[in-house]
């Protein structure tokens, strides 16, 4: 999975007060876009040594460390005229062969997108600021603290005896069919959330649920939950169409086309069309 990148190394936790250096990494997010710097025939990061006009400290922000180099986030203009730098889509992660700056791409992206909701205090209006001492902000008025937010989310793999359901959501790309998945709600255990989604997105009932493994998913801010089920493929499936355009059950060796490994999804299903889910 994305998140998997050993022998390199990837350490979230927060360093107060770290300052910038010249060989560190820089993020520089634009809307959906992010500032790479050419590496022969693959991609790094620029680091600040690599740009001019770098905005006061207030604009500048500790991310995490990769293969114990600081990483850095950018608010504000950058200078950008140097010929090896390049912006490019945030999805490219899906297309990297450096898996470990795939991976950063988009925890970055996670962490950019929560510090640009939060420049506001949800409680009273106020101008929030960064803690220097932990990763979270803190309301200039109203003294309320936000950490960042990390929504737990089940995602299942159903089966029946060699028989796996699939089901392909409208936004999939390349038409691909995936697990059924979805947000825990407020008050609900992990378990129940199967139930409750498996119910509600294809009508089934299921049983037997056990956990598998985790995965951290940035670009939705998510925690995704997997589990196995088993469920009677004599049950009909009663399809919820705002979201689903098909699903049906498919077995060993005669799968469609599902998302790669990079996801818990994908490597459920290899695993299940090896025998080994």
């Amino acid at each position: 999975m994305i998140h998997e990148i050993f022998p390199h190394s990837f350490n979230n936790s927060y360093v107060a007060n770290q300052k910038i250096g010249e060989d560190d990494f820089i993020f520089h997010y634009n809307q959906n876009t992010l500032l790479f710097k050419a590496n022969g025939d693959g991609l790094t990061f620029p680091q600040k040594k690599d740009l001019s006009g770098i905005p006061d400290d207030t604009n500048v922000t500790f991310l995490f460390t990769l293969d114990n180099t600081p990483c850095f986030l950018i608010n504000g203009e950058v200078n950008t005229e140097k010929s090896d730098l390049i912006y490019k889509e945030i999805k490219i992660f899906r297309n990297l062969n450096q898996q470990e700056i795939a991976w950063a791409v988009i925890a970055g992206y996670h962490l950019a997108n929560w510090y640009a909701q939060n420049r506001f205090c949800g409680k009273c209006g106020s101008a929030t600021i960064h803690k220097t001492d932990e990763r979270a902000v803190n309301c200039s008025s109203c003294d309320t603290i936000f950490y960042p937010k990390i929504s737990p989310a089940i995602i299942v793999a159903i089966i029946c005896n060699d028989k796996i359901l699939l089901a392909c959501n409208s936004n999939f790309p390349a038409r691909w069919y995936s697990l059924i998945a979805g947000y825990v709600d407020i008050g609900e255990p992990l378990e129940e959330t199967v139930r409750r989604e498996t119910k509600e997105e294809v009508g089934l009932d299921v049983r037997n649920i056990r956990y598998y493994k985790s995965q951290p998913w940035p670009l939705t801010g998510s925690l995704m939950v997997g589990f196995i089920a088993e469920a009677d493929d004599t049950q009909p499936i009663i399809l919820e169409t705002k979201e689903l355009t098909e699903a049906a059950w498919f077995t060993r060796g005669n799968l469609p086309n599902y998302p790669p490994g990079l996801g818990i999804s994908g490597e459920m299903i290899s695993k299940f069309d090896k025998g080994e889910l």
